[in-house]
This record gives structure tokens, sequence and C-alpha cells, in this order.
């Protein structure tokens, strides 16, 4: 059984940047040295207080993630792996997960991590191409990444992901493409593939927003790659990806045998995860909360007298329904390419999925949008093309 059935996950949040990427709508900031050690200071306390509430727990997975973690010192990352240690009670084979970005790497680091029990590496790319890399505001180029790369390698890390946008602004099928076959000749055991989304609030909404108008009513534009492009980086990728020996097990998410992200994996099967630091969210015994995204509020908790609740935003914090679970099982669920367990349904629910969803999967495998599977339903092709659509259908409310 995989470790991450038999345990929770953490995630630290490190909300700071180098500098934030023109398409970035995480909560995420430039600090000063000593902003970010009162930041690391002030999470050590809250693992601290965390741990008398769930340090009873084993711990599957870790994950550091931000922000830009490789940011900070490597005498800071090891203080909070420290803390993490004495709070709680790591599985062995516990997944532990670093986010890097290229340019913000180096040696001291990366033994840093490596003496720490860090396994996993995600590094940050996007792209290969150092035209686009400008145009996302990207502070690295391919070379620094290859160069970080190379390096993590030769300190002995044998799970690293890399993460590739498609849909930038101005792209061809072409870079797209060198940029998949330069990151696969690499071999990373693990490469995310996301399409550029324009988040509300970020630069890139604000510049490209009225392209993106024009392109959703089929009328000319220039700025992005049209729809036919976009759908054609899109099957290059499962194309080379797949003759290169990874499979598919997420939306956005490939593998090479045995190193699917756990992490992850946990979020979308809804097992509990605890998360710590600004803004940071959490699952536990289906009830979902978030800590404050202000960071001088944060910055001015005092976690030794309130304890592990100190930072949590109650605005934001739900008990989950019944309803809203069964909701989240299938529109989470239906992110792996595995699909959904009718069993498990069943399992925690006491309800078959079919008396509480019937009428909607049957639409949906008449309309080819879903597959029955052994066990359950999993996303078609044309699914996965629609499945934003396809899931809101699951909201029962």
């Amino acid at each position: 059984m995989s470790s991450f059935h038999r345990g929770m996950g953490i995630y630290l949040h490190i909300p700071f940047c180098v500098k934030k990427c023109g398409y970035c709508d995480f909560l995420s900031v430039a600090a000063t040295a000593m902003t970010c050690q009162a930041y690391i200071e002030q999470l050590i306390k809250e693992i601290r207080a965390a741990a008398e509430t769930y340090g009873n727990i084993p711990i599957a997975t870790v994950f550091i993630g931000g922000g830009t973690p490789s940011v900070l010192l490597p005498q800071q990352m090891q203080a909070l792996f420290l803390q993490l240690r004495d709070s709680f009670f790591i599985l062995p084979d516990a997944e532990i997960t670093v986010e890097c970005n290229p340019g913000t790497l180096d040696a001291e680091k990366l033994q840093a991590y490596r003496q720490s029990g860090v396994n996993r590496l995600s590094i940050g790319l996007q792209s290969a191409d150092e035209k686009e890399l400008r145009l996302l505001g990207r502070v690295h180029t391919f070379e620094q990444f290859a160069s970080n790369y190379k390096l993590a390698r030769s300190l002995g890390f044998e799970n690293i992901n890399v993460d590739i946008i498609s849909a930038i602004p101005g792209q061809k099928i072409s870079t797209y493409e060198q940029t998949l076959r330069k990151v696969l000749a690499l071999a990373p055991e693990h490469i995310s593939a996301y399409s550029l989304i324009l988040e509300e609030g970020t630069p890139f909404f604000d510049r490209y927003r009225q392209a993106e108008l024009l392109r959703e009513k089929g009328k000319p534009q220039s700025l992005l790659p049209s729809e036919d492009e976009e759908r054609t980086m899109y099957a290059r990728t499962k194309e080379l990806l797949k003759a290169a020996g990874y499979h598919r097990y997420e939306i956005s998410n490939y593998a090479l045998d045995g190193y699917e992200c756990r992490h992850n994996t946990s979020y979308w099967t809804r097992n509990d995860y605890l998360g710590l630091g600004l803004g940071a969210a959490s699952l536990i015994k289906n009830v979902r909360f978030s800590n404050t995204r202000d960071l001088e509020t944060y910055l001015s908790l005092d976690f030794a007298c309130q304890g592990a609740g100190a930072a949590v935003d109650h605005d934001c914090k739900e008990t989950l329904s019944k309803q809203a679970q069964m909701e989240e099982f299938l529109f989470l669920g239906l992110r792996m390419m595995r699909g959904v367990s009718a069993e498990n349904f069943y399992r925690q629910f006491s309800q078959k999925m079919e008396d509480v969803y019937g009428e909607v999967l049957e639409r949906q495998l008449k309309q080819g949008l879903i597959l029955k599977t052994a066990d359950g339903y999993c996303l078609s092709e044309l699914g996965i093309d629609v499945s934003n659509m396809v899931m809101a259908e699951y909201l029962l409310g």
C-alpha cells in the first residue's frame, strides 16, 4: 500500500520570490532578508504549535511550496526540517518535495536539502525559449535551468519534476515542441505540463484579456496562440511524452512508472493534509480551512499562547456537508486518468454513485464525455478537453 494511504500530508508555504511573474496568481511577495528570517521563525513556531494537535498522526508526504522556497538560505531550510522532524513522525518512506526555481539553486542549498531528507525536487522551467522566459517574467535562462538540473543529479536527486507551460503569448508550436524535446532529453521522472490560464488580478489578465475574448469569439487576434495551435500543443504533449515512456495519470501530469506525485495525488483523492504558513490550506476530517493571507497579521501571531489555530482565517473555515464531500469526490477524482471508484464512493457515503448521479452519468456516457471502467468512471479524451464543463455537472447544488 502506498504510504500516502497510511498518513497525512503536510504543506509548508514559502511566499517569497525574487520577482513575481506576470501570469502568477499564487500568494507570493518580494521580501527583505529580515522579513524572510522573521517568517521562518514564525513558521517554526506554527509547526511546533500544530504538533500539539496533530503530532501523533504519521506524515506520509511533505511539500514545501511557494512562492519560491529555493530562495531560502540553506540554514533556514534546514531549520524548518529540524522542527518538522522534531514535531511530527515523518514516515521513513515519506515523499518530501521542495519547489525550486532555476537561478536560485546552488550546491550548498541542494546538499542541505539532501541532508534534511528531501527526496524529490520540482523545478519550474516553464519554457526552454529565452524570449518566452523573458515575456513570462522568469529570472532565469534555459542554461541556468539545465545547469541546476545536472547539479541536482550529480548530488544524488533521483526524483525530479519539471514544470512547463503551453499557450504562452506569442508562442509557436515549434518553440513549444522544442521545450518538450529539451526537457525529455534530460529524462526527469515527472513532467507537469500546464496550459497558461489568464488569472484575474494578474498583469497578464490585464494585458491579454481582450485578445482572449476575441479568440473565444473566433475573431482574429495576434497576441495569443490560436485555439488550433493550442490544441496542437496539447496533442504534441501527449504524443511526445507517451513515446518517451511517460504515462499520464492526471490532466496535467505525466510520470515514469512509480514516480507519480504522491502529495498531489492525496489532494485529488481527498486524504487529510495540513497546511502551515501564510495562506496555506488544510483538509482535516472533512473540515476545510485556510490561514490568513496577510503577512503582517501572520508575523504578529502568538502561537505559544493561541495554539495551532492562531493563523486560521475563520471566514475560510468550512465543515463539508455530505453533499459537498460527494461533489469533491467526483470533480477532484475525475482529474485523474484512472477516474473514480464506485466502490469507494459507496464505502464513503453509503450510497451508490448511480443513485446520486445517475442522470448525469447516463447523459455524459451518451455524449462520450466519460467512460465506464471496471470499477467506476473516468473522463474520455473528449471529456478531458472540456473537463471544467464536465465536472461542473457534479455540483449537486
